[in-house]
């Protein structure tokens, strides 16, 4: 099977079953019916995840996934701040659009207690890459401060995103997490602006 074949598959089982999850919720979702809806086999689910527990780890390839769509839209004449606000607010929208709350507290009480992959905090991520660059460019440009290196902002970036979403689910999703965070992200990026 080639690499991109591969990627489709779990692409597919990985879209059909947050649909699913949000859907449905978590524990009326069977893994038969995750099958069903991708147009996958049993096979396949089960080449790709151990099981049903194992999807939820694969919520970042679903924010991957609106990255992709979201770099390619990005004006080359905004600014790395702005394009680090937008990035920011398009995601929370997803979250607070498609990703059920209790679902998102699971991806983070997983990711708290696994010895295995944190998928989070996968540096290979198209999250990071994206991030990095955007980054990158605001030091070259001189929006950015140098005192940092790329990877400390990306770093703390990527931790403050995970703060809001983490109070988000902790206060049971009870105020809206984009309008909170159009509030706050300026706060946490004005450390880094010069």
């Amino acid at each position: 099977m080639s690499k991109k074949n591969e990627k489709n598959t779990k692409g597919k089982i990985i879209n059909a079953a947050w649909d699913l999850f949000y859907e449905q919720g978590y524990e009326n979702t069977t893994v038969e019916e995750i099958i069903k809806k991708s147009q996958t086999s049993k096979g396949s689910f089960y080449h790709y995840f151990e099981g049903k527990d194992a999807l939820l780890g694969s919520l970042s390839y679903i924010f991957d996934e609106e990255y992709e769509k979201l770099q390619d839209s990005l004006p080359d004449d905004m600014s790395s701040y702005d394009k680090l606000l937008y990035l920011n607010s398009e995601l929370f929208a997803v979250i607070e659009d498609r990703i059920d709350i209790d679902l998102l507290t699971r991806l983070y009480s997983t990711q708290l207690v696994t010895r295995g992959e944190k998928h989070l905090l996968d540096s290979k991520r198209l999250y990071y890459k994206l991030l990095r660059k955007i980054v990158s460019d605001g030091q070259k440009s001189g929006e950015f401060t140098t005192d940092m290196t790329v990877n400390e902002i990306v770093k703390i970036y990527a931790m403050c995103e995970r703060a809001l979403i983490y109070d988000w689910c902790l206060c049971n999703g009870e105020y809206s997490l984009c309008s909170y965070a159009k509030k706050t992200m300026p706060m946490f990026l004005s450390k880094i602006c010069l």
